[in-house]
């Protein structure tokens, strides 16, 4: 990254500030219905605006793409995000750990929690398959991992963590209409801190594309991870919170 801190967006020239963005609005697709994306990409701050997509979504609703000038600035100096605090392990070297510092396996529970049944995320992150080339926690030998699937329902999970004895609970969740999502975590996470003390309480991590990474003390979890997170990440993570760092604060 350059050393700026103050940056405008890029459309066509540098600095020129141009954004696109797409919405819905629930009117049908008509000179008016187009009037009405641009006043309201006008209320958005960007003027001039120029609808250069629209398509009809039915007989009530209408999809946009709208092009135009924005004058906000964004201050680098001033974003907050969180940054990886540990190293990325190879699977040999997380086997390794685990085998000579732990000296047992390392338990994890995995699921899709409530009504979301996309259980693309969580199979990516656990089984042997993996994504993109790289395999999933079931390739480790010295994890235990049980991927309990889609639409399991809170108590579902914390029995299950209680009978593996899980050392890390996986939670993937995809669907966010009405912030679903953010309703199941914090549902799932006092479940677990009314059902087990915190020194015998699993390590709580969730993941999926919607989640802002700075709300773990909001949602009562210890780690959030978000779109592109690979399997490598989340076994290194889990030696760093379970092994390395505890290890070190003992």
């Amino acid at each position: 990254m350059s050393e700026k801190a103050i940056v405008r967006p890029y459309g066509d020239t540098t600095g020129d500030g141009m954004v696109q963005v797409s919405f819905t609005l629930p009117v049908s697709h008509d000179k008016r219905a187009e009037g009405a994306a641009v006043q309201l990409a006008n209320r958005m701050g960007i003027d001039p605006a120029m609808v250069v997509h629209a398509k009809p979504m039915g007989d009530e609703f209408t999809f946009f793409v709208v092009y135009g000038r924005v004058n906000h600035l964004v201050d680098l100096n001033a974003v907050q995000v969180v940054e990886r605090d540990f190293a990325l392990l190879s699977a040999r070297e997380v086997n390794t750990v685990v085998k000579q510092r732990l000296r047992r396996k390392l338990s994890v529970v995995g699921a899709c929690i409530g009504t979301d049944a996309h259980t693309v995320g969580i199979d990516a992150i656990l089984n042997v398959k993996g994504i993109a080339g790289e395999k999933g926690l079931e390739y480790y030998r010295e994890l235990k991992v049980v991927n309990l699937g889609a639409q399991v329902s809170v108590p579902e999970l914390v029995e299950a963590a209680r009978v593996e004895k899980a050392d890390a609970v996986l939670v993937s969740q995809v669907v966010t209409q009405r912030d679903a999502h953010l309703h199941n975590t914090r549902e799932m996470s006092a479940a677990f801190r009314e059902a087990m003390p915190a020194g015998r309480r699993p390590l709580l991590i969730v993941g999926g594309p919607r989640f802002d990474e700075t709300m773990t003390d909001e949602l009562g979890v210890d780690r959030i991870f978000g779109r592109g997170t690979t399997p490598g990440e989340v076994a290194s993570y889990l030696v760093h919170a379970l092994i390395t760092q505890r290890k070190a604060t003992a």
